[in-house]
């Protein structure tokens, strides 16, 4: 496996480089009240968040949410694959692993760190819903900004990991909601 030693080599490299930062974020989770916050956001961000908006977004959307809802269900199912792909080939600890002085703030739900899959499905969703329906992603946009805060305030991730987690999330979520949206429409003449 050629690849996943260049990427280890490239990962010891960068996790080097992000150290200082990722410990001086993780500081924060140092209180109470922060690190209760972003505890409940991670949670939130495991997918229940998400059920619950996709669930409710025919009700708040009549027109097109039926169709957008089950867009998102498919494509959050598409990132799932791609991120548990993409940590499996690529395979680089979590900050608090590399670093036992960067404090895990929850357990995390796999092992590998890059990238993000909280940050990927927040990302992907919340470029479907400014695409389909800006006034909503207005609204879910803070919560949107706070998973990816919560993946390096609690020493789950480096800031690369979110970043990447970002960009293949908004990808995922544009190609899905530029490509397939009108489809996913005429599945539910209103």
């Amino acid at each position: 496996m050629p690849s996943t030693t260049k990427a280890s080599r490239f990962f010891e490299l960068a996790d080097q480089r992000e150290y200082a930062f990722c410990q001086a974020i993780n500081r924060i989770a140092g209180v109470p009240s922060v690190l209760g916050y972003f505890r409940l956001v991670s949670r939130l961000g495991d997918g229940w968040f998400w059920y619950a908006l996709i669930l409710i977004i025919p009700f708040l959307e009549p027109a097109q949410g039926p169709a957008l809802a089950l867009l998102m269900a498919l494509t959050g199912l598409t990132c799932t694959l791609t991120y548990k792909l993409l940590k499996r080939r690529l395979i680089r600890e979590r900050p608090f692993i590399s670093f036992p002085s960067i404090h895990c703030g929850t357990p995390p739900l796999d092992r590998y760190s890059f990238p993000s899959g909280h940050t990927l499905h927040a990302a992907c969703f919340q470029t479907m819903l400014f695409m389909a329906s800006p006034a909503l992603a207005l609204a879910i946009l803070p919560f949107t900004l706070s998973v990816a805060a919560s993946r390096v305030i609690l020493g789950l991730h480096y800031p690369t990991d979110v970043v990447a987690g970002a960009a293949i999330g908004g990808l995922l979520g544009y190609l899905s909601t530029h490509y397939l949206l009108a489809d996913f429409l005429q599945l539910f003449p209103g």
